[in-house]
């Protein structure tokens, strides 16, 4: 303790969050956060101060934020109103004060008082521990140390009113993700929408939710923010910060508890997001893909590419994984191998600060010689936020770092570093095209000395040279996919199956033929989705159960609007014929059977490497 203006001795100062409605304490290394709290460290542990019940006759703790030259006017009005002035809190100019409830109001309205808190009950939050920031895969290493993302925080660009699709498996609202300027959740087009309660679908526990672990890290990765956290302790390493701490993500679920999803539910998520890309508040400039497939067809006629293409000409930076060379061909992933799109590969900094000897590891998709990634992001050994009980999370133990992070590798955590920095570009430079921001990236990005020439693309992005350049005038004119290819060439050999029976051919996962003619045009007529501000809403003509739309709040989980996304079961429909329906989607089996006997139609796990066409992920331990 030391003393304070007034002669008494001081506690630890508080500080108010970038929202203004809450405090955090730090405490050595151990943070703690409220909603407009205070919280008295005595010798022997924090003690919460408890809330008043608020009425006219009882006194309340407070929080007082001056206005700069208000001297002690504010600290006189409390005096003036029966209340008794505590503490100073120098980091937010103003000091703590005890105040007949019913004199709240008059308080708040003296001159040079700029707010009033009233204190709340209080919790210990996990703290970031010190050996988890000063590992190389720490966000706090890719944010301060490789992408130079603080360059841009320091000048107060941080993401602020940018929102990121994030199409994968869902993102749980852990501390880093929770409260209503984290998320906003999008429809559920995973299998595990279709498990029902005894209210039925609309009930499903698992609607939005991360069961398999692979959303939430990399939703942690591109704009994760601890609720202590503001721009002055993004550079604390007592806090969680991705790479755009101010931006939001808007989460699809595609993938089920063990990953699974076919290319028709995320062309479906693609669709979506076009059309709603600026609705219901919604501000749409980034999509995040780390999916792929095989799929090899001439990316012209394929309709996974000519999904994003869509989204990229609708004004959205389409940023997708370039794959972990999982599939014994040096191609890239369907559709990172589209030119339009920024496919990203990744970086391995071998432990050391300086990028001049990182390396493009083994894993990470090089490219046949005509399509390459664009660019290179850290995505060795990434340490993000944890989905506990998911899937990976219970299958790779030895990837836990503490109790709230996890550790991935993978051209998915890459490219999810690389949503992050479009979305802080993006803030800085609202009116700049997709094609802009790929040239920005590309064209400052850092040559890597020793790494594979063909496999960096453009070399390792550099956030601090973006920053300072001049905006490109650049557009891309490469020819236009048609939409017009098979579904089972963009599959490839990624294909799911039920009992032994795959989902294959020209059928979608609903079991509806798939016209591409129809839904091309649909598409590029930002139609496919009908009903998305009523209660019942369909793609391609077909009833698809999603979700409601709302916005993450573990508080009271309102829905967004009010208004159902869905409404209507799969459970008449048949594919192959075997009826979808009926039976119960959940954890890694449909009634005891693992999909096809192996994971993902035979596409099964090789080591510790994502293999097959799955979401595209790396090492787990």
């Amino acid at each position: 303790m030391g003393m304070n203006k007034r002669g008494r001795a001081t506690r630890p100062t508080l500080a108010f969050d970038e929202l203004g409605t809450g405090v955090a304490l730090r405490v050595g290394r151990i943070t703690t956060v409220a909603t407009a709290t205070a919280l008295v460290v005595g010798l022997t542990g924090p003690v919460t101060a408890q809330a008043s019940p608020g009425t006219a006759a009882d006194s309340v703790e407070v929080i007082v934020q001056e206005a700069a030259g208000a001297g002690d006017l504010p600290e006189r009005a409390v005096t003036a109103l029966g209340g008794t002035v505590e503490e100073p809190l120098a980091i937010i100019g103003g000091f703590t004060a005890t105040l007949p409830a019913n004199r709240l109001a008059a308080l708040r309205g003296a001159a040079g008082v700029i707010s009033v808190t009233e204190n709340a009950p209080v919790e210990l939050l996990d703290a970031v521990p010190a050996e988890v920031q000063d590992q190389a895969g720490s966000m706090f290493r890719v944010t301060h140390e490789v992408t130079g993302a603080t360059a841009l925080w320091e000048r107060g660009v941080d993401g602020k009113g940018v929102d990121v699709a994030l199409l994968d498996s869902g993102v749980v609202p852990v501390e880093g993700l929770s409260g209503r300027d984290k998320v906003v959740y999008g429809p559920d087009l995973s299998f595990e929408s279709q498990v029902c309660d005894e209210d039925g679908c609309e009930g499903s526990p698992q609607r939005n939710l991360d069961t398999y672990g692979h959303g939430t890290h990399l939703a942690g990765i591109i704009a994760g923010r601890d609720s202590n956290a503001n721009p002055r302790t993004f550079r604390d390493p007592n806090t969680f910060a991705g790479v755009a701490p101010g931006s939001r993500i808007v989460s699809l679920k595609l993938a089920d508890a063990i990953g699974a999803t076919d290319v028709s539910q995320v062309i479906a998520g693609i669709d979506w997001v076009v059309q709603n890309r600026n609705r219901n508040g919604l501000n749409i400039r980034v999509l995040n893909l780390s999916f792929g497939t095989d799929g090899v067809q001439d990316y012209q006629l394929d309709p996974l590419t000519y999904a994003v293409e869509q989204a990229w000409h609708a004004g959205i930076v389409v940023v997708v994984a370039a794959g972990n060379g999982g599939f014994g061909t040096p191609k890239l992933n369907n559709p990172a191998y589209d030119p339009y799109v920024i496919a990203v590969g990744g970086a391995d900094s071998r432990g050391t600060y300086d990028v001049q000897d990182d390396v493009v590891p083994a894993w990470s998709s090089t490219g046949d010689g005509t399509r390459n990634p664009d660019i290179v992001a850290p995505g060795a050994s990434i340490v993000s936020l944890r989905s506990p009980g998911s899937y990976l999370d219970e299958s790779y133990p030895n990837a836990r770092q503490s109790e709230r992070f996890f550790r991935g590798s993978g051209t998915s955590q890459a490219a999810a570093v690389v949503s992050g920095a479009a979305a802080l570009l993006i803030q800085q430079r609202p009116d700049a095209t997709p094609d802009q921001i790929k040239a920005l990236l590309m064209g400052t990005a850092q040559r890597l000395p020793v790494a594979d020439p063909i496999a960096q693309g453009d070399g390792i992005i550099d956030l601090r040279a973006a920053r300072d350049a001049a905006a490109p005038q650049a557009v891309q004119s490469w020819p236009r996919a048609t939409g017009l290819g098979t579904l089972e060439g963009a599959r490839g050999t990624a294909n799911l199956a039920y009992d032994g029976t795959p989902l294959e051919g020209e059928l979608d996962v609903r079991g509806q033929a798939w016209d591409p003619a129809v839904w091309a045009a649909a598409s590029a007529a930002q139609s496919t989705w009908t009903g998305g501000q009523l209660r019942k809403g369909t793609w391609t003509g077909g009833a698809w159960n999603g979700t409601d739309w709302f916005v993450a709040d573990p508080g009271d989980g309102v829905n967004w609007n009010g208004r159902i996304w869905g409404g209507q079961t799969w459970s008449s429909l048949t594919w192959a014929g075997r009826i979808w329906g009926g039976r119960i989607w959940g954890g890694d089996a449909w009634t005891g059977r693992i999909w096809g006997g192996r994971i993902w139609g035979g596409n099964a796990w090789a080591g510790r490497i994502w293999g097959g066409a799955t979401w595209s992920g790396a090492d787990w331990a």
